[in-house]
């Protein structure tokens, strides 16, 4: 079972809060990079309730605090068979982050990014469950960027719609 034993101390010390940041840097440039709001984007229908394009740079870097957080977190109360399910989990949902920026803004294929939305959707989840079970509050950090990883795949639903891309 992936928990952190009661007797078992939790570890200190900087190391994971360094590699989270590198980490989350990283992934934040890469998904920016490939996020161009540029002519095409803003040519694009969009439904009213779209929130204004200032607040997703906002939001994400508050879900990004979190997500760091919450790794750090769950990796000091892990043992090992749980930090490398975690790591994976880890490696996996950064992928999938930047690969849908990448879809819907630098391929402008908002029916491919809603596909892949699905398995970024899915691999939060598998990570609330799994850090739930390590650290509850590690796992309950995550529910913000569940919550607006739905929310935004929800748009990319209506703005794949409206564009008649589906």
């Amino acid at each position: 079972m992936l928990t952190h034993a009661p007797d078992r101390p939790v570890s200190t010390g900087p190391a994971p809060i360094i590699v989270a940041v590198v980490c989350l840097v990283v992934l934040g440039a890469l998904g920016g990079l490939a996020t161009e709001i540029g002519p095409w984007y803003a040519s694009l229908l969009k439904p009213s309730w779209q929130p204004p394009d200032w607040l997703f740079g906002p939001v994400w870097t508050t879900i990004y605090i979190l997500i760091g957080t919450a790794a750090v977190r769950a990796w000091r109360r892990a043992d090992a068979a749980a930090k490398n399910q975690m790591l994976w989990l880890w490696i996996i949902n950064g992928l999938l982050n930047v690969v849908w920026s990448v879809l819907f803004f630098t391929m402008k294929r908002p029916d491919w990014a809603l596909l892949e939305v699905v398995a970024l959707w899915l691999s939060i989840a598998a990570l609330v469950l799994v850090l739930m079970r390590i650290d509850r509050l590690a796992g309950a950090l995550l529910l913000p960027y569940l919550a607006w990883v739905s929310f935004a795949a929800y748009l990319n639903l209506t703005i794949a719609q409206l564009n008649r891309f589906i």
